[in-house]
């Protein structure tokens, strides 16, 4: 091209800039990958570096974002287990039962993480000035089995 002369080139049979650039691999470009999901493009060691710094109900929600969160979140027991390991303070019975019974680290999180929350609340008496049913919050209730009420019944006695 001669200096001074203009472009004839139309714009839309030049690449765009951006588009010479890519971040992904081959196979992950077929799978048709949304551009903000960075389970497809970072590596696995990052991408489990980055959800193993999130807490328990936001690594629950993490694993319900999309299919490849939880594919990936699927395989990686040890995300899970020091989450579990917490509410098997107060659910020591059931996640013990649970892992006895050959179910993922995951799976017996998701099981008793909602139990653990509300056996909490009952065991630390959180409950014990409730003068009729109608004054329990409502998410104060759980199925729990005659074992756990036990236990909360024992602990409202030694109040």
């Amino acid at each position: 091209m001669r200096k001074g002369s203009k472009d004839t080139t139309p714009q839309h049979d030049k690449p765009p800039v951006a588009a010479s650039k890519k971040f992904s691999t081959p196979s992950e470009r077929n799978q048709k990958a949304s551009p903000k999901d960075f389970v497809q493009f970072l590596p696995l060691e990052i991408c489990l570096k980055i959800f193993s710094q999130l807490d328990i109900g936001s690594l629950c929600n993490a694993a319900m974002t999309c299919w490849s969160w939880n594919r990936t979140l699927e395989s990686c027991d040890h995300l899970w287990k020091p989450h579990c390991l917490i509410v098997r303070v107060v659910c020591q019975r059931e996640i013990d039962g649970d892992r006895g019974n050959g179910y993922s680290w995951k799976v017996t999180l998701l099981r008793n993480y909602r139990k653990s929350k509300v056996k909490h609340d009952w065991l630390s008496g959180k409950y014990s000035n409730i003068r009729s049913r109608s004054s329990l919050p409502e998410k104060s209730m759980y199925p729990m089995d005659v074992d756990t009420w036990g236990e909360i019944l024992e602990a409202e006695l030694e109040r």
